[in-house]
């Protein structure tokens, strides 16, 4: 039985949500708050971990929904989730980067796009990207958690393009970011891993992490002082011998 193409509405809801999954994934991987702030569960056919605090819920679920209505639009260049210490320094970058294929007419939002990818398919993409952002950890080694780790949702809008301001009841759904924590702000010596894309027919998704210099440095740093700090230990004498 063949199955349904993906509708472009369908699809802006499906990669907003798949978003939402891997915020919290990566804020468990990543050990930005104690492993017991997190629950359990399964999305994707795959084992997620979700936050149970529910400030920190409302807020990746703002930023989320806010997302899913520039998504829309169609001015989604980047979606960043920045990693930073107590001073504000930028260790980590996971960056969504987002592309339309298509130009769908609003009428035409909720009709299927031909070659596009079934619901299911998708789903399947999504499930390999989370299992990749599930093995962050042996790729990137630990962060130091007592650095007090922060983070920030970063929306990286296409040229020209503004976000939708908020309605008369609600406040503004972002403010703008510090230079640092988008990518145009990374050093020039930061290092990017892509994870994974997938291109659904209808927008291109992928997904990089990026270390920043600062990070690199001091782990280069932190490497040299270990270096140095061991030397080699001299033998042990041994022990006279009693004389006959």
């Amino acid at each position: 039985m063949l199955e349904s193409p993906l509708t472009f509405n369908q699809t802006v809801k499906g990669i907003a949500e798949f978003i939402e999954v891997a915020v919290h994934t990566i804020l468990y991987v990543r050990q930005i708050y104690p492993a017991d702030l997190f629950i359990r569960r399964k999305k994707y056919d795959t084992p997620v971990f979700q936050s149970r605090h529910p400030a920190l819920n409302e807020y990746i679920s703002g930023a989320v929904k806010a997302i899913g209505e520039e998504l829309i639009k169609g001015t989604v260049d980047k979606v960043i989730v920045v990693i930073k210490d107590k001073e504000q320094v930028a260790l980590e970058r996971f960056i969504f980067s987002i592309e339309n294929m298509v130009q769908v007419e609003a009428f035409n939002k909720d009709t299927g796009i031909e070659d596009a990818m079934s619901s299911r398919t998708l789903g399947q993409y999504f499930r390999a990207f989370l299992i990749k952002l599930s093995m962050a950890e042996s790729q990137l080694g630990p962060l130091d958690t007592d650095r007090e780790l922060s983070f920030a949702i970063v929306l990286e809008l296409r040229d020209n393009a503004v976000p939708s301001g908020p309605r008369a009841t609600e406040p503004a759904p972002w403010i703008p970011a510090n230079a640092q924590d988008t990518t145009p702000g990374a050093a020039d010596d930061a290092e990017l891993q892509m994870l994974r894309a997938v291109n659904t027919g209808i927008i291109n998704l992928s997904l990089a992490i990026q270390e920043s210099g600062a990070k690199l440095q001091r782990e280069r740093a932190a490497m040299m002082a270990k270096k140095a700090a061991s030397v080699a230990k001299p033998p042990e004498k041994e022990p006279e011998r009693p004389q006959p």
